[in-house]
Formats: structure tokens, C-alpha cells, sequence
């Protein structure tokens, strides 16, 4: 059997075996330390495989396994490859087509439904089958520039010979996936790591000097970071449901250079909350809400096979009975910023009509980012004052 038959055969054995109880990258990571002999090159062809198989979705299913991980590799690489060349050196020739072209080549149809099958949920102005096609590729790496550092971040990569493209915003820069970019920029406070469509959710937070902000599921931080930078002055309060990762934000802090802020464990939908928080008002409030990720399964595409529609309506249930219990905090004159990073309607414009129902705040700017035009995540943001 050469390499390339037993990575094929790794692949098969590693997707019979997933669940999908635990993040793909997860499940890898096990399946790898107790295979030790596989060396670094190994690991990465065969946990390639695996995400190609799981980037076509539904595409296939009555096809073998085989065929679909070697139909995945056709899709989504771009140049000739040895896996190919090895296993369908015909395919491999036509490797540069474009998809349209490639799906001609194919043993059934490719059509977006059968990439993505929840096309049906997707918010207004998401253009459906240019978003299931772009699964077939991950999406890029993004870091946003801090502390007028853009000069020597971009030094430090014309050095390292790593190719990038610098928005038009001058913070946001796209890298290829897999840069290390902690070892080709050290200095940590120069940068967060940050898809640019979770930049962009920036725009609508207009902060001023001494206001009061609370961001309450706040997880690893990276939006009161994105404040904090935008306005040091602020008076931040930063929340979430588990002590753990609240205890990770304030290292992330710490690192970024984030001081002067308040933290605690805040479980936002229990039904005492509110009266736990007293008399409080925020001029704006950051609501990130926990969701179903869908505007990010291009890095996690083994979510799409495993994904039930039903759950959809579970995480609205949950972000409504969260923005329920947060906008009455928000000051007369302030400003919710609802956010998530989903590609579902039920998720987003329904919960923004939802929290218009129960308070008096209305939408003032916002909607769906799409980030699958550049290589990022697609996102929802919307402002309600």
C-alpha cells in the first residue's frame, strides 16, 4: 500500500469513528497521540482529508466514503497536488478549473443545497449559493493591528516573506491559514487575533469617553478588547456564565494591556438576574449572543453534517430570553448591539423584531456581514438605540 493509499485509509478509519460530540480539531488531536508514528506531514495530509469530506456536506451520500474524501480533495485544493496525482491523476490535471467546471466531472450532481441544506434559514441579503460554495474553502487567517503598530507588524511579515492584504480600514490584515503568527510577531499587545467580519461588528459601537458599557457574554473578550481600543475612557463591565472563561479573558486582558474593567459571573437567564443587577444602566451593551456558529462552519465544516434544523429555534429561544433580561439596563438614549455569528434568520432579524416587541428600542444600523465574499466569517450585527 503506498502513503497516499494509507492517508485515504487513516481518513476513512477517523470518519467512521466521529461522532461529532467534540470539535473535529478535537477529536484529531486524540486520534493522532495514539498513533505516534505518523509524522508531522502525515497528520496534516490526513487531517486535510478529513475536512475535505466534511466540506461537501450532504453531497454524495451514496457514494463511498473513499470517493467522497477524494471527491473533497478534487474541490477543494487549487493546485496539483501529490494525493491526487497518486490516487486520480486525471482529476489532478484539472485541478485549476473552476467549480462549475468540476462539478461536470463528477458522478452526481453539486448543487448548494447539497452542500449547505439549511439554505432555506438564511438571513435576507445572504446570497445562498454563493455562500454554500464558499465552505469548500476555510477561511483566512485575520488579525487586527493595535496601538499604531501597522508599520512594524507589516515589517515583520515582509521579513518573514509571508504574504498578506491589508484592508482598506489599515488595521485589518488577511493571512494564510497556518501562519504562526506569534512567532513571526512577538510582541503580543501589537495585535489580536480576530476574523475581520467580528472587526467589523466595531462600527456600530460609537463608545464615548467615561460612558458606561457592559459586554455581557463577553467569553474570551475579543469585543470589549475592540471597545477598549476605540475608547480607553470607557467604564467596562465584562460578564459571562462560566468563571473559567472569564478567568481566560482577564489573562487575554492582561496581554492586550486592558485594564480598569469589572468582572463577573453572570448567569443572564436565570430568572433572578435582573434583580441581581439592581438598578444598573449601560449607555451600550454588547449582546453576543450564544448561537448556532453557522456563519463560521467554513473553519468547522463537520458541523454541517452534524447539525439538526431543530436546534435552531433552541438558540432563539435562548438569545430572546437573554436580550429579555439585558434590555432594561440599557440607559434611555443608549444602545444594544446585538451580534452573533449565525447565517440563520430565526437567529437574527426575528430576535432583533423580538427585542423591537419588548422594549423600546428599534434597530438603527446593522444587518448581515458577509464575509464569504473575503475569506472570513459572515456575521449579524445590528444596533438598537
Amino acid at each position: 500500500m503506498t502513503r497516499w493509499e494509507n492517508y485515504l485509509a487513516s481518513a476513512e478509519k477517523i470518519i467512521g469513528a466521529y461522532q461529532g460530540s467534540l470539535p473535529l480539531h478535537h477529536f484529531l488531536k486524540s486520534f493522532f497521540k495514539e498513533h505516534p508514528y505518523m509524522g508531522g506531514r502525515d497528520r496534516r495530509w490526513i487531517s486535510q482529508l478529513v475536512y475535505h469530506y466534511f466540506r461537501l456536506g450532504n453531497w454524495g451520500k451514496s457514494l463511498s466514503v473513499s470517493e467522497r474524501i477524494i471527491t473533497g480533495a478534487f474541490l477543494c485544493e487549487t493546485a496539483a497536488n501529490d494525493f491526487l496525482a497518486a490516487i486520480r491523476p486525471a482529476w489532478n490535471e484539472q485541478i485549476a478549473l473552476p467549480h462549475a467546471d468540476k462539478a461536470a466531472l463528477l458522478p452526481v450532481p453539486l448543487t448548494p443545497d447539497t452542500l449547505f441544506p439549511f439554505l432555506p434559514e438564511l438571513s435576507a441579503g445572504i446570497d445562498a449559493n454563493a455562500y454554500a460554495y464558499t465552505v469548500l474553502k476555510q477561511p483566512r487567517l485575520f488579525i487586527r493591528v493595535r496601538n499604531n503598530k501597522l508599520d512594524k507588524v507589516l515589517q515583520l511579515l515582509d521579513k518573514a516573506a509571508i504574504t498578506y492584504e491589508l484592508f482598506a480600514n489599515n488595521t485589518t490584515i488577511a493571512l494564510p491559514n497556518g501562519t504562526k503568527i506569534e512567532v513571526v510577531v512577538p510582541e503580543k499587545s501589537w495585535y489580536e487575533v480576530q476574523d475581520a467580519s467580528s472587526q467589523q461588528t466595531g462600527e456600530l459601537f460609537h463608545p464615548q469617553q467615561h460612558q458606561r458599557w457592559w459586554d455581557c457574554c463577553a467569553a474570551s473578550g475579543g469585543k470589549s478588547i475592540l471597545l477598549k481600543d476605540q475608547q480607553p475612557g470607557v467604564q467596562l463591565l465584562v460578564s459571562d456564565v462560566r468563571r473559567s472563561i472569564l478567568e481566560n479573558l482577564q489573562q487575554r486582558f492582561a496581554t492586550a494591556g486592558v485594564k480598569h474593567f469589572e468582572a463577573r459571573v453572570a448567569d443572564l437567564t436565570a430568572e433572578n438576574f435582573p434583580a441581581s443587577m439592581g438598578s444598573q444602566q449601560f449607555d451600550g451593551i454588547i449582546l453576543d449572543a450564544p448561537c448556532s456558529g453557522s456563519g463560521t462552519w467554513g473553519r468547522t465544516p463537520e458541523s454541517i453534517s452534524f447539525f439538526k434544523k431543530d436546534e435552531i429555534g433552541k438558540y432563539q429561544q435562548l438569545q430572546k430570553k437573554i436580550a429579555h433580561n439585558v434590555a432594561p439596563f440599557v440607559k434611555k438614549g443608549g444602545s444594544l448591539i446585538y451580534i452573533t455569528c449565525s447565517v440563520f434568520k430565526q437567529e437574527n432579524e426575528e430576535v432583533v423584531k423580538y427585542i423591537e416587541e419588548i422594549s423600546d428600542l428599534r434597530k438603527q444600523e446593522g444587518g448581515v456581514i458577509a464575509g464569504y465574499d473575503k475569506g472570513a466569517d459572515t456575521m449579524y450585527a445590528v444596533r438598537l438605540s
